[in-house]
């Protein structure tokens, strides 16, 4: 068992390394109508090249959201992690706005090469929307929030590098969409994902609707990225 999750973690990373060179080919084929590629289960998510790494000084305990630049060999790799573990993660606007801010700056990096979306909280990757905050909001307020974060997660699916989610616990409602909008998707076998919000009649507002509109697209992507032997 120990040696099929060290085989694991170097497969994981060889299409880590295989992903970060391709960015060059992936902005190649645009970003219209994007779909992101098939899952990758099996792997443990958190042990995406992050533990032992010399990370840059924007990393402070505080924050909700860490921006993590890699050194050495994945220099060019940027990790944004969820640290909201009072909250599993949830999506706060304070949280929303971090991401948007990041995410914004990131687009016009060119020294960046490839993103990893993770979480700093054991167990969880995001819980989805902060349903205890948005009780508290006035409806234009809600209409808002929801317009920004189905913004800030096109904008991720929409960066001309190659994205990928490391799940490494529960992804629910908005952080399953959040996961969706990148194009590779790393998940522990013991993460768990689900739009749970249809059993309180919503319907997914965080651009569900983009990511059922897949094609070919989806296929090359893939390809492109993981460079599969025939």
């Amino acid at each position: 068992m120990a040696a099929a999750a060290l085989g694991g973690l170097g497969l994981l990373r060889a299409r880590l390394r295989l992903a970060a060179a391709a960015a060059t080919t992936s902005a190649a084929l645009g970003r219209t109508g994007h779909c992101a590629p098939p899952l990758w289960r099996g792997a443990t998510a958190a042990a995406l090249p992050s533990a032992g790494r010399s990370y840059g000084s924007q990393a402070k305990e505080e924050e909700e959201l860490r921006v993590r630049y890699l050194d050495d060999e994945h220099k060019g790799i940027v990790v944004l992690g969820l640290n909201r573990s009072h909250a599993k993660n949830a999506l706060s606007k304070n949280l929303v706005k971090m991401m948007s801010k990041a995410v914004d700056a990131l687009k016009s990096d060119k020294k960046v090469r490839t993103v990893i979306f993770r979480s700093e909280v054991p167990g969880i990757f995001c819980a989805g929307a902060d349903l205890k905050e948005r009780a508290k909001m006035h409806s234009s307020e809600v209409s808002s929030f929801v317009s920004r974060a189905r913004a800030t997660i096109n904008e991720l699916a929409n960066l001309p590098v190659p994205t990928i989610a490391a799940i490494d616990g529960t992804a629910l409602g908005g952080g399953l969409e959040l996961a969706l909008a990148c194009d590779i998707r790393v998940a522990a076998s013991s993460a768990k994902m689900g739009l749970v919000e249809t059993k309180l009649a919503i319907i997914p507002g965080a651009g569900m609707k983009k990511w059922q509109e897949g094609d070919a697209r989806t296929v090359v992507k893939e390809k492109c990225l993981s460079s599969p032997r025939q």
